[in-house]
């Protein structure tokens, strides 16, 4: 008797989409990053130009995007659309490296800023934030392990809490904090580098292509996918400009350059103590939001990867009652938990998931765009409900954008970012070891 194969259902509506892709994004870098973006540029006309060129080279992505979730709808997202293109050896590589590095450590990192927040908040002694984010890996994990409707819902509410509190401290700090004195002159002019600045805006927009793992499960995905990447990077373009247009009003450039907690320093000029408390529950709220999607879109890899690799199979079982792999999701949280322990163990729990993940996520980023060139030159006939426009200019450009923050995330990386790479290689033997199976199974 044949076995049943159950697959994800189009459980998910547009919104629910949307909800997902800003939850990623609008994350905790937004409360990082524009320091080192206003350090970075010459005034403050420029830094602002930084945030909106950053969502204009996102939009670019996410076009490219567009047509790879609509021509090819599935589970594994990039992994399938790498899988297609060159063959099961690259897909597998970037399957393990999601599972070992890309995605538990995009987990673990906003678990830290969790962590670090909500011991502000209510601290519970020495290890308070690694007890913190190791509990909330934990908690999100099996949530989502409970069910598809549970994780979606959770990720909704965490979303329009994350916006309703950015659109609060836009309008207590543009109404109550005085306006930062001109500037003729700052540290951040001295030192301006517009290069440098960019990476940062483009790592604070990262993870609007978590959507391509969710295209399976979006009803009448063909259409609504191209809709809910276009709407979501609209919506965290705004989000990003007006958040630092408030910091530039209330700081000024120069402040906000030389703040370690910018948006802290905001609050606490706008309205005092009870302020910065507040921006501390905030920024706990985006970072749970940002763990729970992480969490939710990850997984999905995890079971492609199951799918088609006979020695991790275990991974390929998609329970149907609650519309989770399961499976996949406990292996992920697992890695995730021995991460944010090798971060505790470190203190520098934050700075060393950045460096670990950075240039193998820009690897495989670019990898996704010479795919999208690939198959629209060997598949043709593929139906494509959406076609990245300037063809081929426009994935051409996302190369070159993946290209250069390859570059810079490998100069800048330093020790974390090689561990992260050697992770990856430590793939290819498991890649070998599942040949040689396949092949004595399959003589």
């Amino acid at each position: 008797m044949a076995t049943k194969v159950t697959v994800p259902k189009p459980t998910l509506s547009i919104m629910d989409a949307v909800a997902l892709i800003v939850g990623m994004v609008v994350g905790v870098g937004i409360f990082k990053t524009p320091a080192f973006v206003a350090a970075n540029t010459q005034n403050a006309g420029v830094a602002l130009l930084a945030w909106l060129l950053g969502g204009v080279m996102s939009l670019v992505g996410a076009l490219c995007y567009a047509e790879l979730t609509t021509a090819y709808p599935d589970a594994g997202g990039t992994y399938h659309y790498l899988m297609r293109a060159f063959g099961k050896s690259p897909a597998f590589l970037f399957a393990w490296a999601r599972m070992s590095v890309i995605q538990t450590g995009s987990i673990a990192l906003p678990a830290f800023v969790f962590g670090d927040y909500a011991s502000q908040l209510l601290p519970i002694g020495q290890y308070s934030s690694a007890i913190y984010a190791t509990g909330v890996v934990i908690c999100l994990t099996g949530l989502n392990i409970l069910g598809v409707q549970q994780g979606k819902w959770v990720q909704n509410w965490l979303t329009i809490a994350k916006v309703v509190g950015l659109l609060l401290i836009m309008i207590i700090s543009l109404v109550f904090a005085a306006q930062a004195p001109p500037e003729t002159s700052t540290t951040a002019t001295q030192n301006a580098a517009f290069g440098q600045a960019m990476i940062f805006v483009l790592l604070t927009y990262g993870g609007w292509n978590e959507a391509a793992y969710i295209s399976a499960e979006v009803r009448d995905g063909k259409r609504n996918m191209v809709r809910a990447l276009l709407a979501s990077i609209a919506i965290i373009t705004v989000i990003f400009l007006l958040i630092n247009l408030a910091f530039i009003h209330g700081l000024g450039l120069a402040s906000l350059a030389s703040s370690e907690a910018p948006t802290a320093d905001l609050m606490r000029r706008a309205v005092g103590e009870n302020g910065a408390r507040f921006v501390s529950f905030l920024i706990a709220v985006s970072a749970l939001g940002a763990v729970n999607a992480t969490i939710f879109t990850g997984a999905r890899t995890n079971y492609a990867l199951g799918r088609d690799f006979r020695k991790f199979s275990f991974l390929g079982h998609w329970q149907e009652s609650t519309g989770t792999p399961t499976n996949a999701l406990l292996v992920q949280g697992a890695i995730s938990f021995a991460l944010v322990v090798l971060g505790a163990v470190t203190r520098k729990g934050f700075e060393t998931m950045v460096d670990y993940t950075a240039p193998v996520f820009w690897f495989f980023f670019l990898l996704s765009g010479v795919a999208l060139l690939v198959l629209r030159s060997r598949e043709p006939n593929v139906p494509r409900p959406f076609r990245v426009p300037l063809y081929p200019w426009t994935p051409l450009l996302f190369c070159a954008i993946c290209g250069y923050l390859l570059y810079s995330s490998l100069t800048y990386a330093g020790i974390g970012g090689i561990t992260g790479v050697i992770v990856l290689l430590t793939g290819i033997p498991l890649l070998l070891l599942n040949r040689q199976r396949t092949t004595s199974t399959n003589p």
